[in-house]
């Protein structure tokens, strides 16, 4: 059957793979089992017994001792039991061992499925566990193949492949076999093939990532990034501070004559990048967000959770953005909703000495939120470049 060498060998896995023997033995039994059973009947009520200190293994039987024998798979007679014990009695289980020569190969081959399995699984679980680490990181990696729009790349330390879907690449991505590539590990899946690694380019996390890496502030912590809006390809909005007062968190991030933002710029393909200095007063937070508008006024509902901002009327289209984009994101940046209305939306009540004012109503709604849906939202013309 199986001899000493292959306990040697468990001995061998136990200490160069770190796999648990006991575990080991114990899922070998149960598979010895299956196989003797399949062998020699299903109602044969069996067990496969590894023995490593004495490299051996053994088959046991296990019947009830009756006064009549009814079925012999699983039953015994007293008289048959008392040949073995003689104190057994009419209830008890007799373990009865049992020498099946033609189970000798049907074992091995089983010892061996056995292994190769749990080698499987170890490299499996080996490899999950040191992906694992890279999760939420950016990786440099290498396009290794392409398969219609999506991508996958090579994961450095790894034998793995990362997968960059088309919803996860920036629009304008264009690569090549062998192009050196900087992508975010997006999500690590087990599977029964192994671990699948899940990277994107257009993931606000790899806006996060790109930060840290080149700007030392926010890596040691001086500057802290409060929140990320983004339209991937289009622009994004980072909203920054510093706890510490000498410290210049936009100023920062935009590095001299702008070199550490515009790294980051060229990395995100010409992607627009807001700036935002972080305020805890959401009046000064969402007229900021609005950036690159100039705002004159800001009123918050905060049972609402809504805000109007009042923009001057030449730069509206600039505030709102195209199909509503510059104020849609400054909206998921903030968490407000915000009206945006243009200055003549405010006029001075006519007849009255007193210097009070009266809302006028525009034709077109400009109210945008983080839930709201922009589809059909028409084209505001201005002069201004988003």
């Amino acid at each position: 059957m199986v001899n000493k060498d292959f306990f040697k060998a468990l001995d061998d896995l136990e200490q160069e793979r770190k796999i648990d023997k006991e575990t080991f033995i114990q899922t070998l039994e149960t598979a010895l089992t299956s196989a003797y059973k399949k062998m020699y009947g299903e109602a044969k009520s069996a067990m496969v017994k590894l023995y490593p200190e004495r490299n051996t293994i053994r088959i046991y039987s296990y019947k009830t001792v009756v006064d009549n024998v009814e079925d012999e798979d699983k039953e015994i007679s007293l008289e048959e039991a008392r040949k073995t014990k003689k104190s057994y009695k009419v209830g008890d289980i007799v373990a009865v061992e049992e020498t099946t020569k033609d189970f000798g190969r049907i074992a091995a081959q089983t010892a061996k499925q056995v292994v190769m399995q749990k080698l499987r699984e170890l490299e499996r679980q080996q490899a999950a566990s040191e992906l694992s680490e890279k999760e939420d990181e950016l990786l440099t990696t290498v396009v290794k193949r392409i398969d219609g729009d999506n991508v996958f790349v090579t994961i450095p330390g790894t034998n793995t492949e990362g997968a960059l879907m088309k919803q996860d690449q920036i629009p304008g991505d264009k690569f090549q076999v062998g192009d050196r590539v900087k992508v975010y590990v997006k999500k690590i899946k087990d599977s029964f093939r192994g671990p699948q690694i899940q990277v994107s380019r257009s993931n606000i996390g790899f806006v996060r990532k790109l930060f840290e890496l080149e700007i030392p502030e926010i890596a040691s912590g001086e500057v802290i990034i409060k929140n990320i809006a983004r339209d991937p390809g289009n622009r994004t909005k980072v909203a920054v501070y510093s706890e510490k007062p000498n410290v210049d968190a936009v100023g920062a991030c935009v590095g001299n004559r702008g070199s550490r933002i515009n790294t980051i710029v060229n990395e995100l393909n010409g992607e627009k990048v807001d700036l935002v200095e972080y305020s805890d007063d959401p009046l000064e937070y969402i007229a900021r967000s609005l950036s690159p508008a100039k705002v004159l006024s800001v009123e918050t509902n905060d049972s609402l959770n809504m805000s109007q901002v009042i923009v001057p009327d030449d730069k509206l289209s600039l505030a709102i953005g195209k199909g509503g984009q510059n104020v849609r994101l400054a909206a998921k940046l903030t968490g407000w909703k915000i009206d945006v209305k243009p200055e003549s939306y405010v006029k001075p009540v006519k007849d009255n000495k007193e210097p009070e004012y009266e809302l006028t109503e525009l034709e077109d709604d400009t109210s945008f939120d983080t839930m709201s849906d922009f589809d059909d939202l028409e084209e505001i013309n201005g002069d201004e470049e988003n």
